[in-house]
């Protein structure tokens, strides 16, 4: 294999139409490789505007309007496994669906780093998927098509899972289910957060009164919002809910009558949702996710979290930085609430604990790990 500095290094995603947590992580990398072309399905740069002026390569998927990302996956299958990337040494794909099944030469190496569990859809999380698509008027059609498809899509997803010489996965739990489903070992790499950023306002944002609890994200059935709204009405503690989605109207309904819960379509940028962060107890995380970026940023600020004992959480929660509840009900959360209200936490020490979720450390392991995949 050549030196890192002769490698030609191609890096792939399965599309490019918004900014997020695996977008965060491609832009990483490609700060590491920014001679590296970015190979993906589709590209919107009116919304993925983190890649404005890169070198985003596309195919004949790109004809397709980005609302229909979801409906097309047996595309996206024949897309990437047609996508040759015979002519460079090192691939890298980050990736949640198809872009790990690029076709890569015998001697080069490919690296993907699974941005969650094998394609929840089809595998761990798909009986959340037929009960609540997140498609809305067109859940019926989804159900329909997922029922339908689901067992050659997941023939095809374990195909080419065995395709990449080495599967990173972005947490234990992620670790654990690609070994249940692919049958495959990997290796894990926490996904960067902008912690230094969240750290240096929290510094400067001066909150002296914390009241209630905070919960933030896509408001979607699996996330879960409902107990966090259901455990507050009944411990008679303020909610503040931020975000939007499917699920919306019916949270608001739920919550009618009780003052105490709050809603807030969006916040603009870091300093605000930093300044809702320092303003509450905690951060209330009820969901089962591959990582959780929520409640890293949450910590950064000094803002302990109350998680559910599953997924992701397990890497980020601890003794020092908040608590755990056992089972995803409304009784073990309202356990929780009142055990953490007995509690004390310091916020430097809780803050502390989310350096090693920085953007630096995570391009200092990942080049660690490439570096001993490419000799």
């Amino acid at each position: 294999m050549k030196r890192e500095s002769d490698l030609k290094v191609a890096l792939v995603c399965d599309w490019l139409t918004e900014v997020g947590g695996a977008e965060k992580v491609l832009l990483a990398v490609h700060e590491m490789f920014p001679d590296a072309p970015i190979y993906t399905s589709q590209f919107r740069p009116k919304t993925a505007t983190w890649f404005t002026g890169m070198d985003i390569r596309t195919g004949w998927l790109n004809i397709f309007p980005k609302g229909l990302r979801r409906f097309i996956p047996f595309l996206r299958n024949i897309y990437f496994k047609h996508l040759d990337l015979s002519d460079f040494d090192l691939v890298i794909s980050v990736a949640n669906a198809e872009a790990k099944g690029v076709k890569t030469r015998s001697d080069a190496v490919h690296i993907a780093y699974l941005q969650g569990p094998p394609t929840q859809y089809y595998w761990g999380m798909y009986d959340e998927y037929i009960k609540n698509p997140g498609f809305g008027k067109l859940d019926w059609l989804a159900r329909i098509g997922l029922k339908i498809l689901v067992k050659p899509l997941r023939k095809i997803d374990y195909k080419i899972a065995q395709k990449p010489d080495y599967l990173l996965a972005n947490s234990s739990y992620v670790q654990g289910e690609i070994k249940k489903y692919y049958g495959r070992d990997s290796f894990v790499l926490w996904p960067n957060v902008d912690v230094a950023i969240i750290k240096k306002i929290a510094a400067k944002t001066r909150l002296k009164n914390r009241v209630g609890f905070i919960m933030t994200g896509r408001q979607v059935s699996w996330k879960r919002a409902d107990l966090a709204i259901e455990a507050c009405i009944k411990t008679n503690e303020n909610l503040l809910l931020i975000g939007g989605g499917p699920e919306n109207k019916k949270l608001v309904a739920s919550a009618r009558g009780h003052d105490n819960i709050k809603f807030l379509p969006r916040y603009n940028g870091p300093v605000d949702i930093v300044k809702y962060f320092k303003r509450s107890k905690a951060f209330i995380f009820p969901s089962v996710e591959p990582f959780g970026i929520t409640p890293v940023e949450a910590i950064a600020s000094g803002t302990p979290v109350i998680a559910l004992r599953a997924g992701g959480a397990l890497d980020i929660v601890n003794a020092k930085n908040g608590i755990f509840f056992e089972k995803q009900t409304v009784d073990s959360l309202v356990l929780a609430i009142k055990k953490f209200n007995k509690m004390k936490f310091n916020s430097s020490a809780v803050s502390k604990t989310s350096d090693k979720f920085s953007d630096a450390n995570f391009k200092k392991h990942f080049q660690k790990f490439v570096l001993s995949k490419v000799k």
